[in-house]
Formats: structure tokens, C-alpha cells, sequence
């Protein structure tokens, strides 16, 4: 089984990164887009680690680099979707399911190239936020630990827009695949610990997910881990969903012809 599933999924991977790293369009808003968000919040919002009840143990930088980590990740997985879609809108997808002796190979092979596109951003992203002299208060092991839980949020961006890009065969999907991970985020204790939210927003984080693995992600580079075996059940749990819902899809493919 392993013969026939890697030399599928080695072939997804180097055709996928070699379009993403020759085709600058493709390359460039996975980039910007968490640079962006960083200088943003981490710079622009950066006295709103001074509000009454802001009890973080490590800088805002770091509060916030947590942050676009996480959604690089998952946006790293996104764009994968994206190219999923236009490799079946193009007609490539339907050859490459004729060619496969194991198709399996073939989500595989998209999961490692999300994984090396996302970990070129976030190698990026990492420098600019030393650079900026962020406060790392965690030592290798709690860094490890930090990339890990985001690894894990890009193979669940991954499978999700797979399951999209597999039953839709179109880039036009490319909303639904990215929308619903934006939002996802969004509704996360973004700007502030969870602590002091309010109102609808509070009852709303509270349930996502995404909050468990951020705060754990925030505290792993803080020195004072917390939650930590709690975020990693919920990024398996996520993977774990996301696979049914990307293999299904996979099938879905295959069924269409």
C-alpha cells in the first residue's frame, strides 16, 4: 500500500509547490496577508495590552503573533483548497485520478505541500516577529509545542477546503472554502484574552474551538502552558472530522468522473 501511495502523493506535492513557488499570484497573498494582519495588530493595536484586566504574561507582540501563526496555518491549508479546485476546473484532477493506483496519495500529497508553503510563511513571519523584538518567554519545548498545534490547524484548513475543492470542482467555491475559516478565527479572543469579552462574542468564543488551541498557543510561548492537552484533543478532533469530510469528498470526485 505505502509503494503505490507515495509516489502519488510525492507528485501532487512538487507539481503544487513548483506552480505556488514559480507563479507569484499564488505565492504572494499567502505571504502578505499574515504579514500584514501582524503589522497590523501587533503594531497598530498594540496599547490595547495596557487595558485594565490584560493579564498576559507575555507581550502583545507575542499575544498577537500567536494569532496570525494560527491563521497563516490555516489560510496555508486554504490556498491548497484554492489550488485543488483549479487543478480539477482545469481537467488535470480527472487525469490524475485515472493515473493513481492509490488516490489517497493524492490528499496526501496536497497536505505536504500546504505543510511546506505554510512553513515558508510562517519562517518568514517568525524572523519579522524577532526581529521586532517579540517576548518569547517559553523555552524549545514549549516552542515545539506551539508549531505543532499550528501544523495541526493547517492539515485541518487543508482537508476542509479539500472537501469543498473535491465536490465542487471549481475555484468559484473558493468562498465557501475560505469564509467559514475567516470567520472561525475571527470569532476567537482575538484582540484581547477571553477573559474580557463581552456580550455575544464571549458566548460565541466560548464554543469555538479555535479559542482552546489560541489560548493554549498563547500561554506555549509565554512560559505558563495551559490547556495544552485540551487544544491538542481538539486540533486531532478537528483533523479527525476533516478527513471524513475530505475523503468523502475525495469519493465525490471520483464518482463524477
Amino acid at each position: 500500500m505505502s509503494l503505490r501511495l507515495w509516489p502519488v502523493a510525492s507528485g501532487v506535492a512538487w507539481r503544487t509547490l513548483h506552480n505556488v513557488f514559480t507563479t507569484p499570484s499564488l505565492l504572494m497573498p499567502s505571504v502578505l496577508f499574515p504579514l500584514f494582519f501582524f503589522t497590523a495588530f501587533a503594531g497598530g493595536l498594540s496599547q490595547v495590552g495596557e487595558v485594565p484586566g490584560f493579564d498576559y504574561e507575555g507581550d502583545y507582540t507575542s499575544f498577537q503573533f500567536v494569532f496570525v501563526l494560527l491563521q497563516s496555518a490555516a489560510f496555508g491549508g486554504v490556498f491548497t483548497g484554492f489550488g485543488i479546485a483549479r487543478d480539477f476546473e482545469g481537467g488535470f484532477g480527472k487525469r490524475l485520478l485515472l493515473a493513481s493506483p492509490n488516490r489517497l496519495g493524492i490528499v496526501l500529497g496536497y497536505a505536504i505541500a500546504a505543510l511546506v508553503r505554510w512553513s515558508f510563511t510562517a519562517t518568514l513571519l517568525t524572523i519579522i516577529a524577532l526581529v521586532a523584538r517579540m517576548d518569547v518567554g517559553g523555552g524549545p519545548v514549549d516552542i515545539v509545542g506551539l508549531y505543532a498545534l499550528a501544523l495541526l490547524v493547517n492539515v485541518s484548513g487543508l482537508l476542509w477546503s479539500a472537501g469543498i475543492a473535491f465536490r465542487f470542482r471549481s475555484i468559484q467555491a473558493g468562498p465557501l472554502m475560505q469564509m467559514p475559516v475567516f470567520l472561525t478565527l475571527f470569532f476567537a479572543p482575538v484582540y484581547v484574552p477571553v477573559d474580557l469579552l463581552s456580550g455575544w462574542i464571549e458566548t460565541v468564543a466560548a464554543v469555538n474551538p479555535v479559542t482552546y488551541v489560541l489560548e493554549a498557543g498563547r500561554s506555549l510561548i509565554a512560559g505558563d502552558p495551559a490547556g495544552i492537552a485540551l487544544a491538542f484533543a481538539v486540533a486531532l478532533a478537528m483533523i479527525a472530522a476533516f478527513a471524513v469530510w475530505g475523503v468523502r469528498g475525495l469519493r465525490r470526485a471520483e464518482a463524477a468522473g
